[in-house]
């Protein structure tokens, strides 16, 4: 009997554990604030790079990763679905690869890209709160500006540089870890499709490339930890 009594002991006690007093649970009209540090990790795809309407052979793009804080506001519709937006902005460098590879960077770009997730969380009321979400996402892409060495080399002298915006689906999982009633810390990874078509006005030929053109699939990866407060 003793053992079956520590048995019982140990089950309540992990229950305990697993399940949050109902003052943790999330309710329908809470507003969740989270600030996160993310990695944006672009799982690039590029066409190949044309330039006067001529592909150059194998020559490709890609570009660099970026780390940067962000925030987000969910607001709960119910004990269990929310809607999140997701707000930050991440810069990134355009470099060649392939036959371009020796170029190095070309251009760099900064994104806004507002997110907006419906989430549906599946234990609201725990200390763990795991959660998966799906929405769309809008990238406006701005301070777009030609590397200087590219600029003064291959490009002679004049790239101007324009991306086009992106509208694409997004998808994420992530838990919220009680501290306590209002305060929680926050794991998240979304997959966000994100394309753009890319033009760069050179100097005409001989003196430069005349006008550059590729399409690419940037489609990042964002990890995000971060701390959040319920209101």
């Amino acid at each position: 009997m003793r053992g079956k009594g520590i048995t019982l002991a140990a089950v309540a006690g992990i229950a305990g554990v697993l399940q949050a007093p109902a003052s943790l649970s999330y309710e329908a009209g809470d507003w969740l604030i989270r600030g996160r540090m993310i990695i944006v990790e672009p799982d690039e795809n590029s066409s190949t790079v044309k330039a006067g309407g001529v592909p150059l052979a194998g020559g490709k793009v890609g570009l660099e990763n970026d780390a940067v804080p962000e925030i987000d506001f969910t607001y709960m519709l119910s004990r269990n679905w929310g809607l999140e937006l997701i707000l930050a902005s991440s810069e990134h460098r355009i470099d060649g690869t392939g036959t371009l590879g020796a170029l190095g960077g070309i251009a760099e770009a900064r994104t806004l890209p507002p997110t907006l997730t419906l989430q549906y969380h599946f234990r609201p009321h725990g200390t763990f709160r795991p959660y998966a979400g799906v929405g769309v996402n809008y990238t406006h892409f701005f301070d777009e500006d030609a590397v200087s060495s590219f600029q003064n080399g291959i490009a002679g002298g004049r790239a101007d540089v324009d991306l086009d915006d992106s509208l694409g689906l997004a998808a994420q999982i992530g838990a919220d870890f009680a501290v306590n009633a209002d305060w929680f810390v926050n794991i998240d990874l979304k997959y966000v499709q994100m394309d753009t078509e890319a033009t760069i006005k050179t100097a005409a030929p001989p003196a430069g490339l005349g006008k550059v053109k590729v399409d690419v699939d940037i489609d990042p990866w964002i990890f995000g930890v971060g701390i959040g407060r319920r209101f």
